[in-house]
Order: structure tokens, then sequence, then C-alpha cells
């Protein structure tokens, strides 16, 4: 399987990394790579994942593999990532492929679905169920190679200039949302925008758009946006989880020596496991700030969830109906999901009730 490979090689890379020496170090090339960021520097969870990865990487390779990272902007735009690592302008990226929608729909399941899974439980389907095979089986018509690359954990629903009491708050409303979920939110009224990290806070405070979410307490008080807008609600029932990916043109990825592309497979499970610790290091102080400072926490209510729901199931149905593979994709995706849901359901919610209610 999939997961067998990729923890396999992970595992050997880290060994054979630390085993070679100088010796085997010196038939190996010196490699100089650039990755291009979909995130500005100011994020440093975001930002910082890739500089996590690149560290890892040139430790392992004794110095010889070295990627230099650009931030949004500095070589593409935050959104044409993927465009040019296809392209081949640069040799690797990182970013969130949900960005790539518009490509294809079946690219949110990368990053994040509406009402699906947590963050290990994507992790757990990507690298012990059939996701990181239909992901690889997609970028490859886009010459490109996928390896993860960071976990948010669930996200905050956003910053909102009104409350939002029923479904019908919703409809006109300008709401920067990223992803699959704003197919959803339009059948509802509203109007999803999707803007890089680096322009929501002067589109908020123009009046440009109403409402805007991004991930969380932490880099959401990076951005300013609770200086904008007062009422912060949860949950982002589209962001149960979100996956950001490493991708890597695939001539590139097949030139490498095998002992690159293990080193390579290594950084990327660092750097992914290390992003969702750190998020959740550093979001709960950054919500006491912000509260603290004046933002109000409000929680999408039941009815506004269950109008949420609804258009969420029409918009797979839909999409589903027009896509065979997204239709392939979702129907593993959501039987792992709803697998997933009764066995967390059961022990782990029960404990999270009773105990997070509770302080030691």
């Amino acid at each position: 399987m999939q997961r067998r490979s990729f923890l396999k090689k992970a595992t050997l890379g880290a060994g054979a990394a630390a085993l070679a020496g100088p010796t085997l170090a010196q038939n190996l090339p010196t490699l100089n790579w650039r990755l291009v960021s979909s995130f500005p520097k100011s994020l440093d969870t975001l930002f910082g994942t890739p500089e996590v990865f690149a560290s890892s990487l040139r430790k392992a390779t004794d110095g010889k593999f070295n990627v230099k990272i650009f931030a949004a902007g500095e070589v593409v735009p935050a959104l044409q990532v993927l465009d040019a690592v296809q392209n081949g302008t640069v040799e690797c990226g990182h970013t969130a492929s949900y960005y790539y929608l518009g490509k294809n729909s079946a690219f949110i399941f990368d990053t994040a679905a509406p009402f699906g899974m947590t963050a290990r439980q994507q992790t757990a389907w990507m690298l012990h169920g059939n996701g990181m095979k239909l992901m690889r089986e997609l970028y490859a018509s886009y010459n490109i190679v996928n390896f993860l690359g960071g976990q948010t954990g669930t996200q905050m629903g956003g910053w909102f200039r009104k409350e939002i009491k029923s479904p019908e708050d919703l409809k006109g409303l300008k709401f920067r949302v990223a992803g699959f979920v704003g197919q959803a939110l339009a059948k509802l009224g509203v109007i999803p925008q999707q803007l890089p990290a680096g322009e929501i806070y002067s589109a908020l405070e123009k009046g440009t758009i109403d409402a805007a979410e991004f991930v969380g307490p932490y880099d959401d008080e990076k951005l300013g946006l609770a200086k904008v807008a007062k009422n912060y609600y949860y949950p982002a029932f589209w962001e149960g989880a979100a996956g950001l990916s490493f991708l890597v043109n695939k001539k590139q990825w097949d030139a490498l020596p095998p002992s690159y592309q293990a080193a390579w497979e290594a950084a990327c499970f660092e750097a992914h496991v290390d992003m969702c610790a750190k998020y959740d290091a550093l979001n709960p102080p950054a919500l006491q700030r912000l509260v603290q400072n004046g933002a109000v926490l409000r929680k999408f209510n039941t009815s506004v969830m269950d109008a949420c729901f609804k258009a969420s199931q029409e918009t797979y149905a839909e999409e589903s109906a027009k896509n065979p593979q997204f239709k392939k994709i979702f129907e593993d995706y959501r039987a792992f999901r709803n697998m997933e849901a009764q066995w967390f359901g059961l022990a782990e919610q029960a404990f999270a009730q009773y105990s997070f209610s509770k302080k030691l």
C-alpha cells in the first residue's frame, strides 16, 4: 500500500542519512532547489513549515540537498504555486490544494471538505487508507508528486461584522472563504470570495467583504482580523482539518537519487507533524489574548449548521455527477470518514465532553 511505501522510505531515509556519513555523501550531487509558498513570511506557522522541512532535509543529506523558500508573491502569486510546479518554473511548492478546485474539484480532499474529517482522521486516511494513493493518481495528470505538508487542525469559522442568527443572515454576505464550501454556501445566498492571506485584512477593513475566515486564533491574530470585525464564530464546519501539501515537479522528483527521495519523505513527515503540534500549542494563548482584547466568541447555531449541512450534501451530489475523479475520491473519503466518526464519537468524544469541562 501507499502508506507502507511512505513510512518505509521515511524511516529508511533517516537511517540511511545517519549511517552514510561523509564518504557516501561525497558521491551524491549538490542540489539547490527553489520552493514557492502560498503564504507570507509573517505567518510563521504556515511559512515556517517549509523551513522545518528544508532544515531537516539539509541535515539528512550533509548539506548536499538545499531548498530555498520564497514567500507568496516573491516568485509567483500565492494562488499559482501548483502552476509553477507543474510547469517547471520551480522544482517544488507548499500550498493548500483546495485553492485549485477551479482546475479540478477533487483537489479539495487533499486539504479539507465540509463536515469531513479531523486532522488525525485525515492523516489516517492518507497514510493507512487510500488517501495518498488516490491523490497521487490525481496529481499525476498535473506532472506533480504530492507529499504531506502539515495540518492546522480544526479551524475557527471566521470574523463577522454582524451576528449570524439564522440562515437568512447569510444572504448577500460577502465572505472570504477558501475551498469547496463556497459552492455550498452560495446555495444559501453567500457570495464567496477567495483571497490570499495577505489581502484579507485590507478587504475586510475597506468593506469589500463582510466576513473572513483564515485558520484560527494564532494566525488570525497575526493578520489583525479582530481589529476590523469582532464576532468570532466557530466551528469551521468546512475545515474539521486542513491539510497542506508539498508539491514536486515529477521530472525533478524522478531524477533524484533514491537516498534523496527517502530523505525528502522523512523531512516531509517531520514538518507535517510539527505544524499540527505548533498550532495546538499556539492557538490557546492566542485565543485568550483575542478575547481579552474584545473579540466576541459565537457558536454557529443548529439552524445555521443544519442548513449548511444540507447545502453541502447537495453540492457533493452535484459535483459527483459532473466529475468522475471527484466521485471516486469522495466515495472512498466518505466511507472512511463515516467509519472514523463511529469510533471518535464513542470513547474520544465522551472523554472530551466530560474531561474538558473540568480543570485539573
